[in-house]
Formats: structure tokens, sequence, C-alpha cells
């Protein structure tokens, strides 16, 4: 936004602080209860961030929507922005949270850990967003109805001669570049592109039968795609193209894949090998094993 006023720099700041609280929650309860970090669980924050802005993108759009209603209560507008926003957060909470968990009865360590570490996170970015960024929503329309300064949260002052300073005093310490008072914000582009033109173009009835189809061949594409799974991993594509990895599997298949893979045997004993006598017995172990 291009008013001082009506920016929510700080706003969006708590959004993403909100995530990582919950990264925070999360990891520091987990290592209480002592489940294991791995790498893999490093990757974890960047998908509780995604999910954790999106949920405040929901949160500010209803909060949006609620003050064309016309309620100066701000008790009412927050229930009104949680009545809208908490069905979609708390649906694609529960799912994520639901598939994660589901990931922990894997038999592979590293995937339970991380599994049980970004599921935790999730559900403590639902319990911030349901409860400090609802909080700071409210802090936010505080300052904007006290008419004070987005970075500073000073008061602005109105009363001055906006013809006598220059565009870039107006937009940083007054209110905006219009020379204009800061009036209620009128709806958004994007929504009402999507409620005037998408909605009623999705909604014709031959649009609607394409769509059943263009799904239609989806699905069949995708069945047949689960179809054509393999279990396994190629390790060719773990490297990169002109890696030297490449050709050294292209050559171990090529001249040795009949051989099949190695054998080898650890003696877990104190062995003497300063004695003949076990260096030829561990010799005639090895002509047996072969």
């Amino acid at each position: 936004r291009l008013s001082c006023i009506r920016n929510n720099v700080w706003l969006a700041c708590c959004g993403v602080v909100s995530a990582g609280l919950a990264v925070l929650s999360s990891f520091g309860l987990m290592l209480f209860c002592g489940v294991p970090f791995v790498v893999t669980v490093a990757n974890a924050p960047f998908l509780i961030l995604g999910v954790g802005v999106d949920d405040m993108f929901i949160m500010i759009a209803s909060w949006e929507q609620s003050s064309r209603k016309q309620k100066s209560n701000v008790k009412s507008r927050l229930a009104e922005t949680y009545a809208e926003a908490a069905l979609s957060v708390t649906i694609t909470t529960l799912t994520d949270v639901l598939a994660f968990f589901i990931g922990t009865w894997t038999a592979f360590p590293s995937v339970r850990s991380f599994c049980l570490y970004t599921g935790t996170a999730f559900v403590f970015c639902y319990i911030y967003t349901m409860t400090f960024f609802g909080a700071v929503i409210v802090l936010n329309h505080r300052r904007e109805q006290g008419n004070r300064h987005w970075l500073t949260c000073m008061p602005v002052r109105a009363d001055q001669d906006q013809a006598e300073t220059s565009c870039l005093y107006n937009a940083c310490c007054i209110g905006n570049c219009s020379r204009q008072s800061s009036q209620p914000e009128s709806e958004h582009p994007m929504s009402i592109f999507f409620k005037r033109y998408y909605g009623p173009f999705l909604t014709n009835k031959w649009i609607k039968v394409l769509v059943v189809l263009l799904y239609g061949a989806y699905l069949g594409g995708s069945i047949y795609g689960c179809t054509q799974i393999r279990e396994g991993i190629d390790l060719r594509n773990l490297a990169s193209d002109d890696s030297y990895v490449i050709p050294y599997y292209d050559d171990d298949e090529k001249y040795f894949s009949t051989y099949g893979p190695r054998v080898m045997v650890v003696i877990t004993e104190r062995v003497d090998y300063w004695n003949e006598t076990v260096r030829l017995g561990i010799e005639n172990c090895t002509q047996n094993l072969e």
C-alpha cells in the first residue's frame, strides 16, 4: 500500500514470525522428548513457512471482508474473521497433520523423525495463527484507527498543508502521495476479477462440461501413471548430468552387472593378525565363502 497508515508491513512480518515461533516450539518439544534430529528435518521450516504465510493471507483477506460490512466493533469484526477463515485454516492444517503423522508409520527412522517434527510444527502453526496472529491483526487495526505511522507508530499529522510539501514527504509522513485524505479502501481488484468475471465464466454449463472432461482425462492419466510406478531409485538421478558418477554407473551396469553386488565380511572379535595360524584361518574362511 502507498499509504503510510494503511501499509501493513509489520502485519506481514508478524505472520512470518508466527510460522517461526511454530518451528521453534515444535523443534524444542521434539528435542525435549528425545526424538532424533536428522538432516532432513532442516527442510521442515520451509514447509511451515509456506503454510503459515498462506494462513496469514486467509486471515487478512477475511479481516478486510469484514470491514466492508460496516462493523465498528472490533470483537464483531474479529469474530466474523474467524468465522470465515478458521474453517479453511483448520481443514488445511488437519490434512497436513494427518498426512505427516501417517508418515511416522514408516520403517525408515529418518523419515519418521521428519514426519514427527513437521506434523508437530503444523499443529503449533495452527495454534499461533489462531491466537498470536489474531491479536496482531487487532493491534494493527488500533494503529490504523489512531492514524499512526506503519513504521514508527507515531501519530501522523493530517492538518499540514500537503501542497507545500513534496510528494515523497506526503507518502512517507502524511498519508499518501495523491494529497487526499486516507479513506477506507475499496475492494481488491483480484477479488473483483474472481467475483465478476471468473466465477460467472466457470459456472457456465458448457464450461462445467469441459471442466468435467478435463478432470476425467487428468484422472485417467493419473491412474495410468500409478500403474507404471516402480519401487526403487536409480542412483543416476541423484547426480547432475555432467557428473562423472553417471558414466561410472553406466560402465558398472554394462561390464559388472553379471557378478552381482559385492559381499563384505566384518570380523567383530579381537584378532591377532600377527599370528600366522590366525591369518591362515581367515584365508580359509574367505575361500569357503567364495
